[in-house]
């Protein structure tokens, strides 16, 4: 693992980048960055050379992956160049820049891996222009770590409502939420575990700990969360790819609120798709209330998931074997 020079983005719109001190990145943090990662690439010569997203996102980052992709294109023994991407893309309404992404997807990649389920959303749904790239696409299933950092105490969360959350304001109104609502649910003499996410601010953090009453647990997110999942009664949580592939992957019963800020269509159409299956209930971000969310909560006790779940759960493993076999390839293409 190698750190580049740390940069994030400044909002929740993603529409800029900042350096760790919030601060517009400089033309020398971007010089460090590319010449770090130029180098790396020099030193490793990677068989394969894999990058999450772009040329379908990340478009802010290209001052340092261009020059990458350009030095891979051209080096002696070129890595096979894939595209890691999820099922679903923000939709994008400018024509323009979808064929940028076709161009720069034709010009520079050898593969693409979706990772997720044909027979549950194709990459077509929302990138019309698939068909262009169908012979790159590759599709791996959902990727869920099953097994991550298993807990010493297997039983713990057991009969719990887990209810997490990110580090926005959204998380913010989502766990304040869950501690007024207890007293009015069917699961009101159980424990319910708040899990906030790292970066949530520390004072809204302590807030929201210092208000918890007796059978209110609140705590950072946890690395044993798959556990929790695993042993809860109910999960209220956001509506981000791994949580939610970690709620079915679980058989969790489970309560999204998917986050829909800015341009964000992703997570909205995702958990759309998984309630019209059964295999999981929405609350829309906009319409989230301490009502709503009582109405929602106890309804689970009537409306149990679907078990029919037949949405392909194996992308890790898949996606480790697609690349595992283009290496292989490329290594018997130069004996």
């Amino acid at each position: 693992f190698v750190q580049l020079p740390a940069i994030r983005s400044a909002d929740r719109t993603f529409s800029a980048l900042v350096d760790a001190d919030g601060i517009g990145l400089s033309d020398t943090l971007k010089t460090r960055r590319r010449a770090k990662l130029l180098n790396l690439f020099s030193e490793l010569c990677p068989q394969i050379l894999i990058i999450e997203l772009f040329p379908f996102g990340r478009r802010q980052l290209e001052f340092e992956l261009i020059p990458l992709l350009d030095a891979a294109k051209v080096a002696k023994q070129r890595p096979v160049i894939v595209s890691s991407v999820r099922d679903i893309l923000v939709e994008k309404n400018n024509p323009h820049r979808v064929e940028e992404m076709v161009k720069k997807a034709k010009a520079y990649f050898d593969r693409i891996l979706v990772h997720g389920d044909p027979d549950f959303i194709t990459f077509d749904k929302t990138f019309p222009r698939a068909l262009e790239l169908a012979d790159m696409l590759h599709y791996t299933g959902y990727v869920v770590e099953r097994q991550r950092h298993a807990s010493s105490n297997e039983t713990k969360g057991k009969g719990e409502v887990v209810v997490s959350s990110g580090s926005g304001a959204v998380g913010e109104l989502l766990l304040r939420s869950a501690q007024r609502i207890r007293p009015y649910t069917y699961l009101s003499d159980v424990n319910w575990r708040l899990l906030a996410g790292h970066y949530m601010d520390e004072k809204v953090f302590k807030s929201i700990h210092d208000a918890a009453v007796e059978g209110v647990i609140v705590e950072r997110a946890r690395p044993d969360f798959i556990n929790l999942l695993k042993n809860c009664r109910l999960s209220i949580s956001q509506g981000g790819y791994n949580t939610v592939m970690e709620v079915l992957a679980t058989g969790a019963n489970g309560i999204a609120i998917p986050y829909a800020g800015g341009q964000e269509t992703e997570q909205t159409l995702r958990v759309k798709l998984m309630e019209e299956r059964g295999l999981i209930r929405q609350i829309p971000e906009a319409r989230l209330s301490d009502k709503i969310l009582i109405d929602t909560v106890n309804n689970t006790q009537i409306q149990k998931p679907s078990k029919n779940n037949r949405i392909n759960l194996d992308g890790a493993i898949a996606s480790a074997n697609l690349v595992a076999s283009w290496a292989k390839e490329l290594k018997e293409s130069y004996t």
